[in-house]
């Protein structure tokens, strides 16, 4: 269970804590909420994580905390650095490992619904830092909503976005794979 966030660094999220008290004004608001439970393949079994959304007016908050991140590797040669990770959303829900040297395969290509060059398409999260392995990121996006990614699957690839190389950003293997599932339809 992945609930060690600050609750001052990350307030939208911070009614998930238990015992965790909220202004009464946002138990009135019905919200759509999925989750996606991120898990390491076999270029990096160690990573576990998850990846909050939250329905929000005109737009949508999402929340990721991982764990077991490799460790920053500069690039050499013509091998990509390792980190910062390049971080998205694939168009399928599917996490079958395939091929283990190039696993995740499976949940096809970024999610771009309106067909925009990579960086600016909805699918294209900022780049996750690992700090001891450790990387929490919270940021609001008005791209989508929780109901537009609902069935698609979050990808953690092994190097950064070089915001050149179309459609997909050239971010290299994928480390780790989660599909986005409804969590509940609650209150704040």
């Amino acid at each position: 269970m992945f609930t060690n966030y600050n609750p001052v660094f990350c307030p939208v999220f911070s009614y998930m804590q238990p015992g965790f008290s909220y202004p009464p004004q946002w138990r009135m608001e019905k919200t759509n909420i999925a989750k996606a439970d991120i898990k390491g393949g076999p270029l990096a079994p160690d990573i576990r994580g998850v990846v909050y959304f939250l329905d929000a007016m005109d737009g949508t908050y999402v929340f990721a905390e991982v764990y077991g991140l490799p460790d920053y590797q500069p690039g050499s040669d013509s091998k990509l650095p390792i980190g910062p990770h390049g971080f998205h959303i694939h168009e399928k829900g599917s996490c079958e490992v395939g091929d283990p040297e190039n696993p995740f395969q499976s949940a096809g290509s970024h999610w771009n619904p309106t067909n925009q060059p990579h960086g600016n398409h909805a699918g294209d999260f900022p780049v996750l830092f690992s700090n001891h392995g450790k990387a929490i990121m919270y940021f609001f996006t008005d791209k989508f909503t929780v109901s537009d990614v609902l069935g698609k699957a979050m990808i953690i690839h092994e190097s950064p976005d070089d915001f050149k190389s179309q459609p997909a950003g050239n971010a290299g293997r994928r480390l780790a794979c989660g599909v986005i599932n409804n969590k509940q339809i609650g209150y704040l």
